[in-house]
């Protein structure tokens, strides 16, 4: 009932805004994907990690730069679910109280790109996320030197880690920080080390420590909300490959199959790339980010294509391989099929209540039975295979290991390692073999969520096989429906 009364206040806000205020119609200003309740039970946890006595503060994404729609970032996102660039969020775990921090309305941009949320709009956020109080940006120095002040506190904590965005990975936004270190002529710290820097020089009194730790073991546990994000993200990820598998005959160029997939993803309302397409024709492939696209397909060719798109800043990682004529030759049913015996014997015996390196030593077992029974026409093909499995068997001696990566709010979601698996865990397994004297490379890549009884593969739908991979490729494809413009 209180639930129900806050929403009913919200629409009442809403009434008593002035005529003409909100420019667009039937967009929210808040999401839909979540209520107010789990992003507060998600501030609630950070609480706990935290420890009473202690603040954060955590600022949100700026404008983008160019013609591009704004997206938060996913660390700001997943405390509140505010969609507005420069933002801040104070959490008191002491309080267990959120404040956020907003610019003030610029109705002259309003004018022109439409409503966003402001400082303005206090008592209407305040019922929408769930958050206890809304100010000002300028307000945010004022608190934290009240807070030194009164001794309320002595530690800060922040992100240290760089923030992700747009189809952006902790793995990849590291380098990025990485590179403009290394460069002579530029050498700037990353937005987080700049924000932390200034915390400390403004108020010495702190003592300034990292919060990423603490959000990224709370994001290695889905809720069903976000599950079902995820899901939605890896179908229509299934559908842009089987779309792309239809498509695919000598000819077409590798960019022609990202324009497919991303019909269906922004049809289906995606808001954007979970990552650059992957879409690997013949050698291409033995780089696995190569992300080009120009290479003009042949008569022969093995591609290989990896792409998934953000649902609601939820992502997912599928990638499926096939002959680009439509039919495996000798050598892609050779080595394609000891692949797949092997890659399925992984997917067999993934599970809660064990570790990847249990799992990896079954699956081991397996794939050695494989490579006893098969046979290969050539030795290279032989000793790829070998190799293949053997590699396999010694990651599972790394008892902090994992059986892929984590998936969620990232492509490459973060989350520490090496523990056993647990209901709400979302990850990809993504083993390669390679035979680098033809530039062969062979990886598959499926989503896979760890329930209470067992693990459910959210892609077992999507064909790997050979005989289903061929039966699809025989039916028309949107590009043949739409050819190009030849002009």
């Amino acid at each position: 009932m209180l639930n129900r009364a806050l929403r009913v206040a919200a629409f009442m806000l809403l009434l008593l805004l002035p005529a003409g205020a909100f420019a667009q119609e039937g967009i929210p200003f808040f999401t839909t994907d979540f209520p107010p309740e789990e992003f507060a039970a998600r501030r609630a946890k950070v609480y706990d990690e935290m420890g009473s006595g202690k603040i954060a503060v955590v600022q949100g994404a700026t404008s983008p730069v160019g013609f591009t729609r704004f997206r938060q970032s996913n660390e700001f996102y997943y405390l509140c679910g505010i969609e507005s660039p420069h933002a801040y969020l104070l959490l008191d775990a002491a309080q267990r109280t959120a404040s956020l921090y907003l610019p003030h309305r610029n109705e002259g941009r309003e004018r022109v790109e439409g409503k966003l949320l402001s400082a303005e709009d206090a008592e209407l956020i305040k019922q929408l996320s769930g958050v206890e109080a809304v100010y000002g940006s300028e307000l945010l120095a004022e608190h934290l030197s009240r807070r030194t002040f009164f001794g309320q506190t002595r530690t800060l904590l922040t992100p240290f880690s760089p923030a992700e965005g747009l189809a952006t990975s902790r793995d990849g936004a590291v380098r990025v920080v990485a590179d403009i270190a290394s460069d002579p002529w530029d050498g700037s710290p990353s937005r987080e080390g700049r924000f932390a820097g200034t915390l400390l020089a403004r108020f010495p009194q702190f003592e300034i420590q990292d919060l990423s730790p603490v959000l990224d073991k709370l994001r290695l546990i889905k809720s069903p909300r976000e599950i079902a994000l995820i899901a939605k993200a890896t179908r229509l990820s299934s559908l842009a490959l089987m779309e792309a598998m239809r498509s695919t005959v000598p000819g077409i160029t590798e960019y022609e199959l990202d324009a497919v997939a991303k019909y269906v993803y922004y049809r289906n309302g995606a808001q954007g790339d979970a990552y650059y397409s992957l879409i690997a024709s013949g050698a291409n492939a033995s780089f696995p980010h190569y992300s080009s696209g120009k290479r003009r397909m042949l008569d022969g060719d093995f591609l290989l294509m990896d792409y998934a798109p953000d649902v609601g800043y939820y992502m997912s990682d599928v990638t499926r391989m096939w002959p680009v004529n439509g039919k495996f030759n000798g050598w892609q049913r050779e080595l394609y099929g000891f692949y797949l015996e092997c890659y399925q014997a992984i997917l067999k015996h993934i599970r809660p209540g064990v570790t990847a390196a249990v799992i990896k030593q079954e699956a081991h077992k397996d794939m050695e039975a494989a490579l006893a029974r098969a046979r290969f026409s050539k030795p290279i093909y032989e000793r790829a295979a070998r190799e293949f499995v053997e590699s396999y068997g010694r990651s599972a001696a790394n008892p902090r290991g994992g059986l892929g990566h984590w998936v969620g709010m990232a492509t490459h979601d973060v989350g520490p390692y090496g523990d056993p698996l647990r209901a709400g865990m979302v990850f990809t397994i993504e083993p390669a073999l390679r035979v680098p004297e033809e530039k062969i490379y062979i990886r598959l890549e499926d989503v896979i969520v760890i329930t209470d009884k067992g693990a459910d593969i959210l892609t077992n739908w999507l064909p790997m096989d050979i005989p289903a991979i061929e039966k699809l490729m025989s039916e028309e494809g949107m590009l043949q429906r739409y050819p190009r413009d030849n002009k």
